[in-house]
């Protein structure tokens, strides 16, 4: 049985408002903050790119080594397998805490999103 959340409505306002920001979610443990976003995002995107930085720990080493959004990006996909699409693939990083800079990097791929038309959904 599937329960409707109050925060899918938020959700669905944040994906789309065209100015839309990086998205993070933060929650006490084990609460379905990874659950929601994997739902949300394999009913409303085309695809859903998810990765942990617990799990994953070789993620690290795209952020530390540069800010440049293009080439994490391109990274980071080659990780995943598959290619991203703007607006239509929904990024998950997963306890992102654990890599300061794979979080400060949020804004540069942003800034990167709203200059360029790519969309880090």
């Amino acid at each position: 049985m599937e329960i409707k959340r109050n925060i899918e409505r938020q959700l669905f306002a944040w994906k789309n408002n065209p100015k839309r920001k990086p998205l993070v979610l933060q929650g006490a443990r084990q609460v379905g903050k990874t659950w929601i976003l994997k739902h949300f995002g394999n009913n409303n995107f085309e695809s859903v790119a998810y990765f942990n930085f617990d799990r994953q720990s070789e993620l690290k080493q795209f952020f530390e080594n540069t800010k440049d959004p293009k080439r994490i990006l391109q990274n980071i996909a080659l990780v995943h397998g598959k290619k991203f699409f703007p607006k239509k693939t929904l990024i998950i990083f997963d306890e992102i805490q654990e890599c300061n800079d794979a979080l400060n990097s949020l804004k540069y791929i942003y800034l990167m999103s709203v200059c360029s038309g790519y969309c880090r959904s």
